[in-house]
């Protein structure tokens, strides 16, 4: 009985600490975040994403370019080689004739014991001849050696660099990757409502931003434009409507520095594959006096390039998701612009 009881007692314990027991705290809804802050989200993934696929950009033309000095470098070894082979060959003739002819008597002593002694000089002389044909002959073996060396030690060490810019490369693509796995992510939690906000509060700013350009005096008057630009320009507004990829140079789709130096290329013009790199090494034009096919490029780190058109409007393959297409030159902040070919002024 008394053992009933003390089960009573704890049963009855256990469920008071059960009623007495604080809940636990439910989480707060997190709070919904702005229009304009889901812009701004949107915005700075989106540069961020075209910063890593430039900077992809630019270490995959480095990995091209070293692949090709890589086999630049083991032809010539190759060739040297070659070559080296056909210097011991000479020197092993040379040797064996060394060789055989070392028994007979010395070219002073035939001099002397020569009944004809002019015909005596005149061998001396080919054998001077000889003697210096040999020491040519070693001298190319110990050129040949030494350049093929060099060669081996350059292509093992170009090659090392190869290795190197594959394994950047490889480290950019998954950064490249990730952040666009981040935009998509935050693309997908978002309503159609939210989406179609987000459009047009966008379009809103770049209006502002083309009417302030346009205030301050800085859209550009028209102006002709040159031979290779009207062909750049051209082709760039032929590929209207394909999709953007990151890394893409074409045919069927494009970055945005992939389509300002495809297009350049094809009006007979190349220019540096990265808009860094068309920002630091094309020649800078104020923006009030852009020509069409002159590139304008946006952001600080010059992260962005578009091709000036005319009438204020640039074609650029925008951003991951959509299509090369014609917008107002201020969708973007503007770094400045550069302008290619060899007919620059």
């Amino acid at each position: 009985m008394s053992g009933t009881l003390v089960r009573l007692a704890c049963t009855a314990t256990v469920a008071a600490q059960a009623v007495l027991a604080p809940v636990p705290a439910v989480a707060a809804p997190e709070p919904q975040r702005s229009v304009a802050e889901l812009l701004t989200d949107l915005q700075q993934l989106y540069r961020r994403t075209e910063q890593a696929t430039e900077t992809y950009n630019a270490t995959t033309e480095q990995l091209e370019r070293q692949r090709a000095e890589v086999a630049r470098l083991d032809g010539e070894l190759a060739r040297a080689r070659l070559a080296l082979q056909g210097s011991r060959t000479d020197a092993g003739r040379l040797a064996r004739q060394q060789y055989q002819s070392s028994g007979g008597l010395g070219p002073y002593v035939r001099l002397l014991l020569a009944p004809d002694p002019q015909h005596a000089l005149d061998e001396g002389h080919v054998i001077g001849e000889l003697a210096r044909a040999r020491a040519r002959t070693v001298g190319r073996l110990a050129a040949a050696e030494k350049h093929r060396a060099a060669l081996a030690r350059a292509a093992r060490k170009a090659l090392d660099t190869e290795l190197v810019l594959a394994g950047r490369q490889k480290r950019q693509r998954d950064d490249v990757r990730t952040r666009l796995a981040g935009v998509e992510r935050l693309l997908a939690g978002l309503t159609p409502e939210q989406l179609a906000a987000i459009a047009r509060l966008e379009q809103q700013g770049v209006a502002t931003a083309q009417e302030h350009l346009a205030t301050a005096g800085a859209l550009p008057a028209d102006r002709p434009a040159s031979p290779a630009g009207d062909r750049a320009v051209r082709y760039a507004l032929d590929q209207v409507g394909k999709p953007y990829a990151w890394g893409a140079q074409g045919p069927d789709a494009y970055d945005c520095s992939g389509l300002t130096s495809d297009a350049w290329s094809h009006a007979g013009t190349p220019i540096p594959r990265t808009s860094q790199e068309q920002w630091d090494r094309l020649e800078r034009v104020p923006l009030n006096r852009l020509r069409p096919g002159d590139l304008v490029v946006y952001y600080p780190e010059a992260t962005h390039v578009a091709m000036y058109v005319g009438d204020g409007r640039v074609v650029q393959a925008p951003r991951p998701g959509g299509k090369v297409t014609v917008s107002p030159i201020a969708g973007h902040p503007i770094l400045g612009a550069v302008r290619p070919g060899p007919d620059r002024p």
